[in-house]
This record gives C-alpha cells, sequence and structure tokens, in this order.
C-alpha cells in the first residue's frame, strides 16, 4: 500500500511540476522577470511557510536549534539548485514546455543519479559508491537506464534542431513567442545539471526532518520544514537575477504598470507559484512511503516530462513541423521514459 501511495503522491506533484507554467503565459504587458518573481514569493516564501506551519508542530524552533554547518549546506543547496530553477523558467521562456522539459528534467535525473555515489566514492563518505554500483546487477541497470536517458536526450535534441531548419520564425513564435534553440539548449543543460541540488539539500537536512516526527510531526509532512530553508536558498538566486533584470531592462514599473491587468497578472503568477510548489509538496509525501533514494527521484522527472509533454501537444507547440520531426520528439519521450522503468527495475534489484 505504501508504495502505491508513494506512486499516487509521485504523479501528483509531477503533474503540478508539469503544469505550473502554464498560468505564467497568460500573464500579459509585464517582463518575464517580474512575472518569474512575484510567482516565485508564493512558491519559495508564502505557500512553504503555510504548509510547515500546517503540517509541522512549532516548525520555526526546529530551524533555529538545527545545527549552524546543517543550515549552510541545506541553504547553499538551495541557492545552487535555484540556479537551475532560473535557468528552468528560461528553458521555458526559449523551447516550450515539451522540449524545454524534456531535455532539462533528463540531464536533471542523470546528475541527481550519479553525482552522489561519485561523491561518496572520492570522500569515503558511507553509502554506495559508483564502483559498487557497477559491481552489482542492479546498479547496472540504472548505469543502461543512464544511457538510455542520453539516448532520449539526443533524439529531443534533435526534434528541436529539426523544428528550427522546418518552421519560420513567425511560425516557431506562434506557439512559442521567443523561441531559440541555441539560448535553450544551453539554458537546459545548465539547469538540468543544477536542478537535482535540490535533492541534495533534502539530504543534507534530513535532520530537521527527524525532529519534526520527534515533535509530533505525520511523517508524510516531514521534509516541509527542511523546504523552508531550501527555498530560501532558491529565492535568494532569483530574488538577485530577477531585480538585475528590472534594473537593466528598466521593467521595475510593471508591478504597478495601470496599462497591464494588474489583478489577473498577480492571480495567474500566485496560481502558477502555488502550483509550483505543490510538487515538491507532493513528493515529500512520495519520498516519505518510498525512500529519498533514485527511484523517487526519476519517478518524480518522469512523471513530469509526460505531463509538459501532453501539454507541449495541447498548445500545438508542434504544429507544422513534418511527420518525421513529429516521430524523432515522440520517439525521444518514449525513450527517456523507458530509461526510468530501466532505472525502476535497477532500483529494486538493489
Amino acid at each position: 500500500m505504501g508504495a502505491i501511495l508513494g506512486l499516487l503522491f509521485h504523479s501528483l506533484g509531477g503533474f503540478a511540476s508539469g503544469s505550473f507554467y502554464i498560468p505564467y503565459r497568460k500573464i500579459q504587458v509585464w517582463s518575464w522577470e517580474s512575472a518569474w518573481i512575484v510567482g516565485g514569493v508564493f512558491s519559495w516564501i508564502l505557500v512553504p511557510f503555510l504548509a510547515a506551519y500546517l503540517t509541522i508542530p512549532d516548525f520555526m524552533s526546529i530551524i533555529q536549534q538545527t545545527e549552524s554547518d546543517i543550515l549552510f549546506w541545506t541553504y547553499a543547496f538551495g541557492v545552487l539548485w535555484g540556479i537551475g530553477g532560473l535557468t528552468f523558467g528560461l528553458a521555458m521562456r526559449y523551447l516550450g514546455m515539451s522540449l524545454g522539459m524534456s531535455i532539462a528534467l533528463s540531464l536533471c535525473s542523470i546528475f541527481g543519479a550519479l553525482v552522489p555515489p561519485i561523491y561518496r566514492e572520492i570522500t569515503g563518505v558511507a553509502g554506495d559508491t559508483i564502483s559498487a554500483i557497477a559491481g552489482s546487477t542492479g546498479g547496472r541497470w540504472v548505469l543502461f537506464g543512464i544511457l538510455v536517458c542520453l539516448l532520449g536526450i539526443y533524439l529531443c535534441g534533435k526534434a528541436g534542431m529539426m523544428k528550427e531548419n522546418e518552421l519560420s520564425d513567425e511560425q516557431k513564435k506562434l506557439s512559442i513567442k521567443e523561441f531559440s534553440l541555441t539560448k535553450g539548449l544551453i539554458v537546459a543543460t545548465i539547469s538540468g545539471l543544477l536542478s537535482a541540488c535540490f535533492n541534495f539539500g533534502l539530504e543534507a537536512g534530513k535532520l530537521m526532518a527527524d525532529h519534526a516526527i520527534l515533535n509530533g510531526c505525520d511523517p508524510l509532512f516531514q521534509n516541509n520544514v527542511i523546504f523552508i530553508v531550501v527555498l530560501w536558498g532558491g529565492f535568494t538566486t532569483n530574488f538577485i537575477w530577477c531585480m538585475y533584470l528590472n534594473f537593466s531592462n528598466k521593467t521595475f514599473g510593471d508591478y504597478l504598470n495601470q496599462k497591464s491587468p494588474l489583478k489577473m497578472n498577480y492571480l495567474f503568477a500566485a496560481v502558477a507559484g502555488t502550483t509550483w510548489f505543490l510538487q515538491f509538496f507532493f513528493y515529500g509525501m512520495g519520498e516519505s512511503k518510498l525512500g529519498n533514494g533514485a527511484s523517487s527521484w526519476i519517478l518524480h522527472m518522469a512523471t513530469i516530462i509526460l505531463t509538459s509533454n501532453v501539454w507541449g501537444i495541447y498548445f500545438k507547440e508542434w504544429q507544422g513541423v513534418s511527420k518525421n520531426t513529429m516521430r524523432t520528439i515522440i520517439s525521444g519521450i518514449v525513450v527517456i521514459l523507458l530509461s526510468v522503468i530501466i532505472v525502476g527495475i535497477g532500483n529494486s534489484l538493489n
């Protein structure tokens, strides 16, 4: 039953993450940086505090009593993840939901699966090392799944280049206003590498979750206290960058611009930010049922990729491309999902 609930929670989290960018598309007049940071206030500050307040008794006391080095590393991973989250938003901006999420999240899955065992190999920290993984049957399945995932990324990237060559600038911008394959691939790669730091932040702050349970918290919600600190780090990165863009682009006036539908813009940003946070709210619930290993992380990534591509097709991001290009992007998506299944099989054999 626990495994079924874990799958359900991860699927809900993946659906939220794969859908959160839709309300941003409804915001009018505002620059990207203004919309992004307003949504971020909800996703990284207000909603996480509300979730922790409702689910964890005296959560601020737990944070205040946590050792400074634990807080530092949890926050630091949040800062690095924040860069990944920032470039993730840019990947959606330049590539659209389908291609952008497929590439960024596939890389995130690979990085999240490989870096911890490599780190343990180098430092001697307890846990599975890369050599131990390569020496076990389940580990070899995991590594094979990662290679398959790389093939999926290649196919998605190839589909993007085919789209670039087939469509005129006007056609590309009918569904993605600022489509740019080169910029999009760069930021999607950076995003994929750094977004996995969120999972490292959860590991670094695990002691806070343990204290939450001791305080009487339902284990289902134990990670909500860690989210507070990790997301502080993410907010720091995004706030600095968006304020810089507001200054350089002279867009500080967006927040009070009477020529824009202010109420609706703030509403759409709030919905986007809240939906964004729900991915990790449900991820934390799923992790409490399945454990915080590669299986949880990669399952979460898979449902996001699947959801985002369904939305990408719905919003006609691939409208006008040839049948060969459409077959290529669909093949890439299928291969990526296949790689997740392979990795899941590998983890079940360990």
